[in-house]
């Protein structure tokens, strides 16, 4: 393999040739334009060099060296090939007319090289440069500090600075992208993929690179539900596997390979089964037969393995480091002081080719990143959304459809075991529709869920509530926590009082993969991104709480401080999560809560707090004697420390003198003082009542209400798996590892009662039920956002949050009592749940307009292939929102992947914009003018309050002038607009005063992330 050969297999590698039989994300993408890469690899870029070197210096330089080496050949043929030695030099004949001749020729070529050593150089430089930094599928940012030193770390002059490989770049991570897998054969065979073990130390291989290898022994068939168990490890290979799969390349596939043959044959000569893993899928570039099993087989374990990072900014990286290359690698002074001034230019040649190539390779590999980029920062539609809604707060006169729905009574029979058609004293008599609308009046704690409604029911139903977002206490969010965080930016920035987290502990069988030999650095990849998002839906007086055990919590610190600063750092707790019996003599029997949060230690406490000081207000002295807030320097000692409390209602100063006879002072400085003053510090007495201000609060505000570093006493795992099992009346799948709901609980009752709280990596639903159970102790009116990515959303976390709201006590799976009346009262109202779409999804609705590629701006712009060509042709696509599309927001359809199928799905146009916009929505009405539906939402923004925003959707396609003339009737004799300082409106109007939605959604969803 020639030089330029090396470097353009290099360059296919990088282009993602070797992904042919991938159907998915980008593989996708770079597969339907590889026709055209092809050609820049293997013609455009040879010929830009070959250009290069016919001109300037070096083709001097190359012309110089073909004519001495003409005039040698002259030399030997005329004088015989003992008239020069080895090394160039005339052995006689200096002084004929050749010999003379061949002397200046070799004077004038000194130095000099031939064209095929110089191209053989430059496609060396070329492949050392991007080989450096290429790893696996993606560029990893290796800065280099010298041509034979270690690696630079880029570093601004802090006193503590945290690193990791993967800083500048994202970790991606999508619902259907990690461990499990799906597909239906065509003879309707479903056929799973589940990971049952992942382990990174075993057989002393720890560290080793690890694959996808399947228990063959252990798959299944169940014929009642025609379905294909596959378990996979993800493991280190043992010895023994190295010896069969080899030690360096391609083991993966070797894998594979033998799986094709070993899994039908566990199946046996199961009629339907065994053709739906053997039958053909399709056929290869050579022709060769690729059944559904070995292409299913690629998929997964290329989907579990590739594209786990997206570089903030490849070309930046790879340009900087291109140019200190070629100053430290390329340039070298020792050669060119031999070579002689005359030469110098030809090397400084050699180095703009490089450069000119190396850039044009960059602007192309930074098209593709910057693409990859923005469907990852760009804001995610909303491809569902649902309310949960207890029947206590709908009026009556919806009853009788509600008693009419059968899966809704099927769903609330199987969650809540009711039996509506049980005779009792209310319902004796009555019909079914009667027993069932009886039994509603009886259990206000029932949940209905919109899915099972017809659209105009709930339509209706939303409609009958005057303030929809103030009585939503509860938002359940489907979707990559990040993609969530990106998307809830504008409508809860700084609303969020505390944020509660569970992540994954990076122990390497809990969910989290990583790029191998990069553990630490794709954890910490992953978690910056998200707590410097949540950072921005926090204020002065939240708080941030994040469970983990000491694998991370070192570099977590580090972390969180260079997001929040080191002086918001509050404290770590150790909680009591085991008693460690039968454990061995070392036994970790705890985890950690890391805290961070200006304002903490001022937040107002629970009655559950409160209860812990013995004290009624108005005993003035008590166990709080003055003594416990003095100094021990008198005024006179510390006169700039003598500080009062100004009364919130009165306005009277009081000084610690009026309560103590020394006149001690309160021991604070100045700015203490002010915030004291600026926070209006309150005392809550033994019925959680507000009283008058006193002294006393100060001290316990400041000794952090109480909080305590070593926590026994918030539940335990084994407490957390009974209440999984009293739950849902089974064992819940273990990876969720669900938290007892007592430590949120506890968490969140150092909250003010009417706090917005958020879990971003919500699990089985923990934080919720806390917050349910919380409210129902003390009548706070919480609220609780949580999100979560897996498929257990729908089997676990939305039953769970259903269950709880229902009644708090359960037993094998069933109610223990129904809830009381005041546990109705303090009950979630409205629970909202939404999807969203995916990153991977955006990727699969990626659709390519070749005709585009024909227009003047392809013909216009040199470098079109190389800088826009992506951005230009697939500009229509429907994940890229086509506002053209827009006249019909209500059938605007994205291509979603949902339990291992892909299917066509309605996007939720007008919901998306709300979120865009940030309105908070108090009224969402839905209006008929003979047959054309308008979707009306009135609220607020964020960042105009009290000024009343309303946004108008209806259908606009193929409406003449008259269209719009009625519309602006039908608007104006609803009185859709009255009272409303802003009015949007989708497509185009006649409507006074009205802004298009289009550039606003445009604008917001591809906004710039915060940072």
């Amino acid at each position: 393999m020639t030089t330029q050969e090396k470097f353009q297999h290099l360059l296919r590698e990088l282009f993602q040739f070797d992904s042919t039989d991938l159907d998915f994300g980008i593989y996708r993408i770079m597969n339907y334009k590889r026709d055209v890469i092809e050609k820049f690899i293997a013609e455009d870029l040879p010929k830009a060099i070959s250009d290069d070197l016919e001109q300037g210096l070096l083709a001097d330089q190359d012309r110089a060296a073909a004519e001495l080496a003409e005039i040698a050949q002259e030399v030997e043929d005329n004088f015989g090939e003992d008239a020069m030695e080895a090394n160039g030099e005339l052995v006689s004949f200096q002084t004929t007319p050749l010999g003379r001749k061949y002397l200046n020729a070799k004077a004038k070529a000194a130095g000099a090289r031939s064209r095929d050593a110089v191209e053989i150089d430059i496609f060396n430089h070329l492949y050392a440069f991007f080989s450096r930094y290429y790893e696996d599928g993606d560029f990893i940012s290796k800065r280099r500090y010298a041509k034979h030193q270690q690696y630079a770390i880029p570093y601004n002059g802090e006193e503590v600075h945290l690193h990791w490989a993967n800083r500048d770049q994202y970790y991606v991570k999508t619902g259907e992208h990690f461990r499990d897998y799906d597909w239906k054969a065509p003879n309707g065979i479903a056929v799973h993929f589940r990971i049952k073990a992942a382990d990174v130390e075993q057989n002393n291989v720890k560290g080793d690179k690890r694959f996808f290898l399947p228990l063959v022994d252990e798959i299944h068939y169940d014929e009642n539900t025609r379905a294909i168990a596959i378990p996979f490890e993800y493991r280190p290979l043992t010895e023994g596997e190295k010896r069969d799969y080899g030690k360096t390349t391609n083991q993966q596939d070797k894998i594979i390979a033998a799986a094709v043959d070993a899994i039908p044959n566990q199946i046996g000569a199961t009629a339907e089964a065994l053709p739906a893993l053997t039958g053909e899928r399709r056929r290869n570039g050579d022709g060769e037969s690729i059944s559904h099993l070995e292409h299913h087989l690629r998929q997964y374990t290329r989907r579990n393995t590739s594209d786990f990072f997206i570089h903030k900014d490849l070309k930046g990286f790879l340009s900087r480091e291109l140019d200190f290359y070629l100053k430290n690698e390329v340039l070298n002074l020792d050669e060119m002081a031999a070579i002689g001034e005359n030469m110098v230019g030809g090397w400084f040649q050699i180095m703009r080719v490089i450069k000119v190539v190396g850039g044009q390779i960059i602007d192309f590999l930074d098209q593709i990143e910057c693409f990859q980029k923005m469907l990852w920062e760009k804001r995610k539609f909303i491809t569902e959304t649902q309310h949960c809604i207890t029947l206590g707060i709908i009026d009556e006169k919806f009853y009788p459809t509600i008693a009419a729905c059968e899966p809704q009574w099927a769903e609330w029979k199987a969650l809540f075991h009711i039996d509506e058609d049980a005779i009792n004293l209310f319902n004796s008599g009555k019909d079914t529709q009667g027993k069932r609308v009886a039994f509603m009046q009886a259990h206000p704690t029932l949940v209905l869920d919109t899915r099972h409604f017809a659209a105009d029911f709930t339509d209706q139903l939303l409609a009958s509530f005057d303030d929809l977002d103030e009585m939503t206490d509860g938002l359940l969010i489907h979707s990559e926590n990040w993609q969530a965080l990106n998307l809830l930016q504008e409508k809860y920035a700084e609303q969020v009082k505390c944020i509660y987290i569970d992540p994954p502990y990076n122990t390497g069988d809990d969910g989290f993969i990583y790029r191998d030999a990069y553990q630490h650095s794709c954890w910490l990849a992953m978690m910056r991104d998200r707590a410097m998002l949540s950072k921005f839906l926090m204020n002065e007086k939240s708080s941030f709480w994040a469970n983990l055990d000491d694998i991370e919590i070192a570099h977590f610190r580090l972390l969180l401080d260079s997001i929040f600063g080191p002086e918001h750092f509050i404290g770590n707790i150790a909680w009591k999560k085991t008693s460690g019996d039968n454990k061995p003599a070392f036994a970790f029997v705890h985890d950690n809560l890391v805290i961070y949060g200006a304002e903490l230690t001022r937040a107002l406490p629970s009655p559950e707090i409160a209860k812990q000081y013995s004290n009624p207000d108005n005993d003035p002295r008590g166990d709080w004697a003055s003594s416990d807030y003095r100094s021990k320097w008198h005024k006179q000692e510390r006169p700039n420390l003598y500080y009062g409390i100004t009364h919130p209602n009165t306005g009277e100063i009081i000084y610690p003198d009026s309560y103590s006879d020394s006149p001690r002072v309160w021991g604070c400085d100045k700015k203490t003082h002010e915030e004291n003053e600026k926070n209006k510090l309150v005392w809550w007495g033994n019925d959680g009542s507000s009283k008058e201000p006193r002294k006393k609060r100060f001290l316990s505000e400041h000794r952090g209400l109480n909080i305590r570093s070593i926590w026994d006493d918030a539940g335990t795992n084994d407490s957390a798996s009974k209440n999984m099992r009293d739950l849902f009346g089974f064992e819940v799948n273990s990876r969720l590892n669900p938290k007892p709901w007592e430590l949120p609980k506890k968490i969140c009752g150092f909250t003010s009662r009417e706090a917005l709280i958020a879990d971003y990596f919500a699990g089985s639903g923990t934080t919720g039920h806390a917050v349910i159970n919380l409210n129902r102790e003390d009548g706070g009116r919480r609220k609780f956002m949580l999100v979560e990515m897996a498929e257990y959303f729908d089997t676990v976390l939305l039953p769970r949050i259903e269950k709880i709201i229902f009644t708090p006590e359960w037993k094998d799976g069933k109610p223990k009592r129904m809830a009381t009346p005041d546990e109705a009262e303090r009950s979630p109202r409205i629970v909202k749940y939404m999807r969203v779409e995916s990153y991977e999804d955006a990727l699969n609705n990626i659709a390519f307009d070749d005709a585009t590629a024909q227009l003047d701006l392809a013909q216009q712009l040199d470098d079109y292939l190389i800088k826009y060509m992506l951005q230009w042709e697939t500009k229509d696509s429907a994940t890229l929102l086509n506002v053209a599309k827009l006249t019909r927001p209500f059938t605007y359809r994205l291509r979603v992947r949902t339990n291992g199928e892909t299917q066509e799905r309605m996007a939720d146009i007008p919901e998306t914009f709300n979120y865009l916009l940030g309105l908070n929505v108090r009224t969402r009405r839905v209006h008929q003018d003979e047959g054309r539906r308008y979707v009306v939402y009135r609220g607020e923004t964020r960042d105009a309050p009290g000024r009343e925003v309303a946004v108008i959707w209806r259908e606009t396609e193929g409406w003449a002038r008259s269209d719009f003339d009625r519309d602006r009737r039908f608007v104006a004799e609803q009185g859709l607009t009255d009272g409303v300082a802003v009015v949007y409106v989708n497509g185009d109007s006649c409507i006074p005063g009205a802004i298009a939605v289009e550039p606003m959604f445009k604008a917001r969803m591809f906004a710039e992330v915060a940072k």
